[in-house]
């Protein structure tokens, strides 16, 4: 038994050295401020392998929290998911019933067991309508938002109930709501001869007014967006920020995704960082 404990922790401290040299080698090259991941795969996961329901978003929370301590560990500055779409909505009622308490249950983990987040000493948002979400999730979410809201390390931000259509008319709705509030403003304060103030106001909206109402709004776009399981579609995850993200789809269901599978879009990234700087450029001369 006691050889076995002793086999047991030299793997890890083999393990842990491996990784420090894998980030090391990465290091040299450039690294991505933002990777954002759609984790598709949980449930074709779990059927392959006939687990229970809910099982194969169970190990997907397990890779999440390894993504996230990996980034961490890179110097990665932004970690985004697409944790559930407004889509997701449409499912079977049983299966929403089930990832709605998964979520409430893995939050509340991270509420009563704050090591992982102290550690590195984690903000985390959520981007989403919340008011879609069952009253203890909503409140779980926001009491995690509340207590990590002064911490200053890898900002985590968990995309549910999202899509980036919903994201793009809310951004829209809350710049028109803005735009008439400064209009009665300037109504109020109208000129003593009669006329309303006008002091340069105009209708036009650009695309830096939008960016202020994003959920997004003060995260760099993200270098690069990974899609597990081989698929190549963003359904509709961040159309608004990823114009100049480095879009990859490697094969393994998000489950399986490991420090390998990490490693190497960053090498891939870093392959094409070149050309991904020159078309960024090209765009701002072209504004």
């Amino acid at each position: 038994m006691e050889d076995e404990t002793m086999r047991i922790r030299a793997v890890a401290t083999l393990l842990k050295f491996l990784r420090k040299c894998i980030i090391a080698v990465l290091s040299y090259g450039p690294m991505p401020q933002h990777i954002a991941f759609i984790m598709d795969g949980n449930r074709r996961y779990a059927k392959a392998r006939c687990m229970k329901d809910g099982t194969g978003h169970r190990m997907g929370f397990s890779a999440l929290i390894s993504s996230l301590l990996y980034c961490y560990e890179m110097g990665v500055k932004y970690m985004t998911v697409y944790a559930f779409s407004i889509d997701n909505f449409k499912r079977d009622t049983s299966e929403v019933q089930c990832l709605m308490k998964l979520m409430e249950e893995k939050i509340n983990e991270l509420l009563e067991n704050r090591e992982v987040i102290s550690r590195m000493n984690c903000k985390i948002s959520f981007w989403g309508n919340l008011e879609m979400l069952s009253e203890p999730v909503k409140l779980a979410a926001q009491k995690l938002m509340a207590i990590t809201a002064g911490n200053t390390g890898l900002v985590f931000s968990v995309c549910m109930p999202y899509n980036s259509t919903s994201e793009i008319v809310n951004a829209v709705n809350k710049l028109c709501a803005e735009r008439r509030y400064i209009a009665q403003k300037r109504h109020s304060g109208s000129c003593s001869n009669g006329h309303a103030a006008n002091n340069g106001a105009h209708s036009d909206i650009s695309v830096t007014d939008l960016d202020r109402h994003m959920y997004s709004n003060g995260c760099p776009d993200p270098d690069i967006v990974i899609r597990t399981s081989g698929e190549a579609r963003l359904s509709n995850f961040l159309l608004w920020q990823t114009t100049f993200s480095h879009l990859q789809s490697p094969d393994p269901l998000w489950p399986e995704f490991s420090l390998r599978h990490l490693a190497w879009a960053i090498l891939q990234y870093q392959r094409v960082y070149p050309y991904v700087e020159q078309n960024k450029k090209m765009a701002k001369k072209q504004l």
